[in-house]
């Protein structure tokens, strides 16, 4: 994928990853569509980008999403690559953490992420181009004790993308799901505790990880080259990455079901 004069949407695009992948995008001659709750640093990451669109809500309002979606949609013709970003992540034992907790977090990083995906494939496919990048983690690949809500939504958002890829396999839409390992962002400082409330300090090993600008870079480099699993992380983190990594001749395997009339198949059987 050449990215100049194509429209990127990105979520969570106030800070960390996301404002990384919009400064670089940008950089490649992207238009970018910029959404997150926090209106004021969204302004600040576009001044940065050429031509912005900044459109603020919370993940969570369908309603705002649908409105945005039409906005983004209609602001240059189309979008043509959307990373579904947003989220939140966890610091708790499972046996200390409150259900609230983990309502909120599948909500936000899990259902909100699938409801920003809905939005667009219809568009994407009856155009036949696009591209859809679900960040998900290594926390995604592997269980990571602290997390187990933060996990749980990775996995199913890898799942949900997976089986989308094969979905629109036929359809000129390609999907990607990046798995992260620790990048120096805020992520661990805004983390859920057992309460709900946000932690407030990070981890070394977030201190110590891939810069956000680096990461990003090797996620848009990927979606051009197709990569369809991406794996950012380094040391320990990478090779749990790879070590759980998915064949592409299962991807391929998948893919050729629907290519030979898997859905069709099963629709008829009602």
């Amino acid at each position: 994928m050449d990215y100049a004069g194509r429209t990127a949407w990105i979520t969570g695009a106030s800070s960390g990853i996301g404002a990384a992948l919009a400064h670089d995008i940008a950089g490649r001659g992207a238009n970018v569509v910029l959404s997150g709750r926090d209106e004021a640093r969204l302004e600040a990451v576009a001044k940065d980008c050429g031509e912005a669109l900044v459109l603020p809500f919370d993940v969570r309002d369908e309603a705002a999403l649908a409105d945005a979606t039409a906005k983004a949609i209609a602001w240059k013709g189309g979008v043509d690559l959307a990373f579904a970003n947003a989220g939140v992540s966890q610091r708790s034992r499972a046996l200390k953490t409150s259900m609230q907790v983990y309502r909120d977090i599948i909500d936000i990083d899990l259902t909100a992420q699938i409801a920003f995906s809905q939005g667009l494939i219809g568009h994407m496919t009856e155009r036949g181009s696009g591209a859809l990048a679900f960040v998900s983690s290594i926390a995604g690949k592997v269980g990571v004790p602290m997390r187990t809500a933060y996990c749980a939504v990775k996995f199913g958002l890898a799942g949900y993308a997976d089986a989308l890829r094969a979905e629109l396999s036929q359809t000129g839409v390609s999907v990607h799901v990046i798995y992260p390992g620790s990048v120096a962002t805020d992520v661990a400082k805004n983390a859920l505790v057992a309460d709900g409330s946000k932690r407030g300090r990070s981890d070394r090993a977030i201190d110590e990880g891939i810069p956000a600008p680096d990461a990003a870079k090797t996620m848009l480099d990927e979606i051009a080259a197709g990569t369809r699993e991406i794996i950012v992380a380094q040391g320990m983190e990478a090779g749990m990455g790879e070590m759980r990594r998915t064949p592409d001749q299962l991807f391929d395997q998948v893919a050729a079901m629907v290519a030979n009339g898997y859905m069709e198949k099963l629709e008829a059987e009602g």
